[in-house]
């Protein structure tokens, strides 16, 4: 009887909860969560947190397939045959494809050993070097850049379903257009647009340290998918074609000139990664997983570059046309005996290519950063269907693509805010501190790393904004060159503005740490973030400092 009484007491409790949440207004805002490591006063979500162990699934192999996903798609074979273009040799686009990877290489690694060391995220990362709200100024940055090429990625993506979709209609090509001119794409386009987008979304959300599944498929499909054409192309020609015998249409000081900008062209391209490498990174099963990234970046970057010349150099001979990208080749295939099945199958798998180097190089990396600067309401899986709405339609991508050349200009030039970035980064782990952070203290809005009252690391501003702004006329002219005029010396400037940002920031930090440096943070060990925490070892740190 008083069991029957107790259970009646708790139902009728329960309905009494569930009528107050019905009428309590609804809220986008996340549930606070108790943060292993933050303060608790600290709005914070478990995805900033240092990854814990059983999450931590990321070794050599997954790195591997991390960068065969980022490097193998139609954007990486088309650089090497774009560099031809300008008037250089075959052999100049290899050689500058194979030293802009060593660029981007180097201080990759060595960033990603913050993530690996310490199981950190970037934008976490980021603020031993620039200070606890100061490096909200380099996680904005790297966002904005994200958001944009994903949308840009999301529109080179739907060319892949176009041509999937024509392999099994061929009247597809031929559908009436409803669309006006200002719309910036057919509606076929927009058809293709939407798919590519339906097939993308699921996958965005696939945990960060599940991400090496998705990425083993790709390697598996598209290695072999890609050099099938590179090998049936060139049987087809009688050989590679003639590009490799010409020779470099312009020579002394303009030759030199051109080779760095077409090198930093390809370093910039990449230049986000060596930013927000910890980003992946921190999923590391040990320290040493990360540097297997050396050898991989080049050795791929350089390979499918070569496989883009030797493809367009084919062509060539093949059909008296130069093709620069996959897609115009396998468009050759429609009208051939067996081409259409040929067809299907390698342009779906460079659809799943787009899709995999999007969600590496773009979602994740925006997610991380929307989860920093608002962890009351976005988590990693929040951000990436953030990004997707935003960077996918509200930005409208297909018009950038289609007309916005000067805005595309403008975000390959955005290497200029990366180069000091990931100086910074690396300058102040290595170097300056030595690999010794606290990593409790970059959850704490009053801890050393706010660097004073205005969490603003001084000394990361002076190696950024100063660094930046020699560089900001020739990235003017880059976007308007025929309104923008501006001195030679400048151009040539700007024609290495990763390479003097990266170089210059790191000698700029170095040398204000030297002579004004900030003793607190400058702690004699690790601590990282699973140790035991409390104020006490805040208190005694700033004590011994």
């Amino acid at each position: 009887m008083v069991a029957n009484l107790d259970l009646r007491r708790r139902a009728s409790a329960a309905a009494s909860k569930a009528r107050l949440r019905l009428t309590e207004p609804r809220s986008w805002k996340l549930p606070k969560q108790t943060s292993s490591i933050a303060p608790p006063d600290v709005w914070t979500n478990a995805d900033m947190d240092p990854v814990p162990e059983e999450k931590r699934t990321w070794g050599k192999t997954a790195f591997i397939n991390y960068w065969f996903s980022d490097i193998v798609t139609i954007a990486t074979w088309n650089t090497g045959s774009a560099i031809l273009t300008t008037g250089l040799s075959a052999t100049d686009a290899v050689l500058i494809v194979l030293v802009a990877s060593l660029c981007n290489a180097i201080p990759t690694v060595l960033n990603g050993a913050i993530g690996a060391n310490l199981h950190i995220s970037f934008p976490i990362a980021s603020r031993a070097s620039f200070g606890y709200w100061f490096s909200y100024f380099a996680v904005i940055s790297r966002g904005v850049l994200a958001m944009f090429w994903f949308g840009v990625q999301t529109a080179s993506g739907a060319t892949c379903v176009t041509a999937v979709i024509t392999s099994i209609w061929p009247s597809y090509r031929n559908l009436p257009n409803h669309l006006p001119e200002s719309a910036g794409l057919t509606t076929a386009g927009m058809v293709s647009y939407l798919i590519y987008w339906l097939i993308q979304f699921p996958l965005l959300l696939i945990p960060t340290h599940k991400l090496q599944h998705l990425f083993m498929v790709k390697t598996i499909l598209t290695l072999p998918m890609a050099v099938g054409m590179v090998i049936w192309i060139s049987v087809r020609a009688g050989g590679q074609g003639s590009f490799f015998d010409r020779p470099s249409q312009v020579q002394g000081t303009e030759r030199i000139w051109l080779w760095i900008l077409n090198m930093t062209s390809v370093t910039g391209g990449y230049s986000t990664l060596a930013v927000n490498i910890s980003d992946f990174s921190r999923f590391s099963k040990n320290s040493h997983a990360q540097v297997w990234q050396l050898p991989v970046i080049p050795l791929f970057k350089t390979i499918v570059a070569l496989f883009g010349i030797i493809s367009a150099s084919a062509s060539q001979e093949l059909w008296g046309v130069t093709y620069w990208t996959p897609l115009q080749i396998i468009d050759t295939w429609q009208n051939t005996p067996g081409g259409r099945a040929a067809a299907f199958f390698c342009a779906s798998i460079w659809l799943l290519a787009q899709v995999s180097v999007n969600i590496s190089a773009n979602a994740v990396s925006f997610a991380n950063d929307i989860t920093t600067i608002a962890p009351k309401w976005f988590n990693i899986r929040r951000g990436t269907i953030l990004v997707a709405l935003i960077g996918g339609w509200a930005l409208c991508p297909w018009i950038i693509v289609a007309s916005g050349q000067a805005f595309l200009s403008f975000m390959s030039a955005y290497a200029i805010f990366m180069g000091p970035i990931a100086g910074i980064l690396f300058c102040d782990y290595w170097i300056v501190k030595r690999r010794r952070y606290d990593v409790p203290a970059l959850y704490d809005p009053r801890g050393i790393y706010t660097y004073g009252r205005y969490g603003t690391n001084w000394r990361a501003v002076m190696a950024t904004l100063p660094v930046m702004a020699p560089l900001l006329p020739g990235l003017a002219a880059r976007v308007s060159p025929s309104t923008v005029n501006i001195d030679r010396g400048l151009v040539h400037l700007f024609a290495m503005n990763w390479l003097f940002g990266f170089f210059t920031s790191i000698f700029v930090y170095y040398v204000a740490n030297v002579f004004w440096p900030y003793k607190k943070t400058l702690i004699p060990e690790v601590i990282d973030g699973f140790a035991e925490y409390n104020s006490d070892t805040i208190v005694n740190q700033e004590g011994k400092a």
